[in-house]
């Protein structure tokens, strides 16, 4: 049978499958990761496991089609940071962004954040986003915005220390990302920095490991 076909050439009850197991698709995956079994993809769709493997052959095929919107968005986001007149304001929206789906949504995060790279051109997405990150860091050090010793491995480690809040409850996840990248962006800035945002209600004993 074929794979997934264009939208538009599908009779009606075979879009609203489709759309059916893409929005499941999305909610697995943002709750469980992208690993999570197809066959609860098709549990949420209300399809069987066969329906589902009939659309959309692999799970390549799946999380490709489940987040180009997504991706899309994303790309924007990247074009919307270095449209900002003001570089450091652009950068921070954009690290924003990228750590809030980084918490939010575990599907996303790891198709964009290089552990599923099939799913999409990878080495274009990353060279595109290097980029865009080089050229918002030389304007925000151009301005003064950033100390002389930042470098874009900052971000790197921003987002490492950033992914270890996915496992948490939503909102103490929001909370805490919010906070962990006020405090480092105002490490990574030169003059002045604000205040921070309040921090997340948490303890110790209540940090659960990402599964």
């Amino acid at each position: 049978m074929p794979g997934d076909t264009d939208p538009a050439a599908l009779r009606a009850d075979a879009r609203r499958n489709r759309e059916r197991l893409l929005e499941a698709a999305r909610e697995v995956f943002a709750d469980q990761g992208v690993d999570a079994p197809m066959s609860a993809v098709a549990r949420r769709a209300g399809v069987g496991v066969a329906t589902l493997y009939r659309r959309f052959p692999t799970r390549t095929a799946l999380a490709t089609a489940a987040f180009a919107e997504q991706l899309a968005l994303c790309a924007a986001a990247f074009d919307e940071a270095l449209a900002d007149p003001d570089p450091a304001h652009g950068l921070y929206a954009l690290l924003e962004k990228v750590c809030t789906t980084q918490v939010t949504d575990r599907g996303f995060a790891t198709v964009f954040l290089d552990q599923f790279p099939d799913t999409l051109d990878h080495d274009h997405e990353r060279d595109r986003a290097e980029d865009a990150l080089a050229r918002l860091v030389q304007r925000a050090r151009e301005t003064g915005q950033l100390r002389d010793d930042f470098d874009p491995a900052d971000i790197t480690l921003l987002l490492l220390a950033n992914s270890g809040l996915a496992g948490q409850p939503r909102e103490t996840a929001l909370a805490a990302s919010r906070r962990l990248l006020a405090y480092l962006f105002q490490a990574f800035q030169a003059p002045r920095p604000g205040s921070l945002p309040p921090p997340a209600a948490m303890e110790l004993r209540e940090i659960r490991r990402p599964s």
